[in-house]
């Protein structure tokens, strides 16, 4: 459906190659309106005068389906030996210190400069899962919105699109267990959550809600959540931790008699506005329920490696194709979407000891199907517009570095080089989020100012913590 209407020289691109829904195109122009969404993508079309070339070829942005902000300013500072094993549960205990000690402005300033590194490494968009709500003390702020407002004015100077899940956290583990005292800042009731989504609503954001885990949230608190979002916005998006640990998969059998994702298949009505965040453990049976839902997979695979949670049998649970799927960076141990892409691809082959596991019969190159398919699912997770290089949708898109050693390469070979053969340097040359171009020849306006009050807000917490 493309559009008669004339051509703004500052809102439209071309593209001598563009990945497409279906594939690689020629010679596409792409224009968007005054609020950054696609009015044409028409290929084999000559360049207008006055129209900017792309200096490479152009990729849809990805959305980054999960996200916890705060956890940036603490990566890559968990790898030292400890008293006793290392592992998920005491990784944990080292993220509790600091998360009791960061505030409001540090918030603000730690997510400013992750969202910009964000958007130099190619997402365009990003759903935070935001469980620190309250005061040090695990009392509300006086408007108990504030760290969520926070994440949205970090998320507008930086220029990054967001979908911001607020986060249902009540207990400790299975059965209501008592929460801890270094879990209450996340803590909150059923009403106090539904207040923080009415609160941010209709301020430039995406708001859903995030049931934490079916450890942290009693079934009758998942239910009354899910009810009072229902009432507020339907189509809103659903977030969970889900079968991410083999001790949440046993204690979970113990308390229902069920698997996590047996017992909400049964208890909930699971459907396209759900993301299934990291489901590691899970079976056949469990995957082909989780597509025969329409929910998305949320998979975190570079986080899931550092946290040692395991390998997901993409081969088995995506089915080619049958399940919506898409990426996370989740604690930040990568903000690379192509090593997210890499790893998810390299551990299957490590599992079944073969190569191009997850390759489709619709792309022949392995790259171009995981990059559209990880775009489709972060989309539907993200429950915003973003889902390609589609009239209708926002103009996200990236320009690759095609320059140097990649000089004379096709465009799907540029891509796969990008997500298989990095060689220490970033792929990404250009960044559009909404049809602003946020990143220039890899540099950000603001990164230099962001990434000073970042160190700072970093060295501040390290002290404490």
């Amino acid at each position: 459906m493309s559009s008669d209407l004339p051509i703004h020289p500052s809102r439209a691109l071309f593209a001598p190659h563009a990945l497409l829904p279906d594939g690689w195109a020629a010679d596409v122009l792409l224009a968007w309106n005054s609020d950054g969404v696609l009015g044409e993508v028409r290929r084999g079309a000559p360049r207008p005068d006055g129209i900017a070339r792309a200096a490479g070829p152009v990729v849809p942005g990805m959305p980054n389906l999960h996200s916890h902000a705060f956890q940036r300013v603490f990566a890559g500072l968990t790898e030292l030996r400890g008293d006793g094993a290392s592992s998920f549960w005491s990784w944990r205990e080292q993220m509790y210190r600091v998360a009791l000690a960061v505030s409001p402005v540090q918030l603000e300033d730690i997510a400013t400069q992750l969202y910009i590194e964000m958007l130099k490494a190619g997402y365009t968009s990003v759903c935070e899962f935001h469980y620190l709500h309250h005061d040090v003390s695990g009392k509300p702020y006086a408007n108990p919105a504030e760290m969520s407002l926070r994440l949205m004015s970090a998320a507008r100077l930086a220029g990054i699109g967001l979908t911001l899940l607020p986060v249902l956290y009540q207990h400790s583990g299975f059965g209501a267990a008592p929460a801890r005292p270094e879990q209450r800042r996340f803590l909150n009731n059923v009403d106090g959550i539904l207040d923080i989504v009415q609160r941010v609503r209709g301020q430039g954001a995406r708001i859903g809600i995030a049931p934490h885990s079916l450890r942290a949230v009693a079934p009758s608190a998942l239910r009354a959540a899910l009810s009072g979002l229902e009432w507020l916005d339907a189509a809103a998006p659903i977030h969970i931790h889900i079968a991410e640990q083999e001790q949440e998969l046993a204690d979970c059998i113990t308390w229902s008699g069920q698997r996590p994702v047996q017992w909400l298949m049964a208890n909930a009505r699971v459907d396209a506005r759900w993301c299934l965040v990291h489901a590691t453990h899970i079976d056949a049976g469990e995957g082909r329920a989780i597509a025969a839902s329409g929910a998305t997979l949320g998979l975190c695979p570079t986080t899931e490696a550092n946290l040692g949670d395991g390998i997901f049998d993409a081969a088995t649970c995506l089915g080619a194709g049958a399940s919506s799927w898409g990426i996370g960076s989740d604690s930040h141990a990568s903000l690379s979407a192509t090593e997210e892409l890499r790893l998810l691809e390299y551990t299957q082959r490590l599992a079944q000891r073969q190569r191009n596991v997850l390759a489709s019969p619709a792309h022949e190159q392995l790259a171009d199907g995981l990059w559209l398919g990880a775009v489709a699912g972060g989309a539907r997770a993200s429950a915003r517009a973003v889902a390609g290089l589609i009239e209708g949708q926002k103009a996200d898109f990236l320009v690759l570095r095609a320059d140097q050693a990649l000089a004379g390469l096709s465009p799907a070979q540029t891509l796969a080089s990008h997500v298989f053969a990095s060689h220490g340097g970033n792929g990404v040359r250009d960044v559009w989020a909404a049809g602003v171009c946020r990143v220039s020849e890899g540099r950000h306006e603001y990164e230099g100012a962001a990434c000073e009050a970042f160190v700072k807000a970093r060295g501040q917490l390290l002290a404490k913590a």
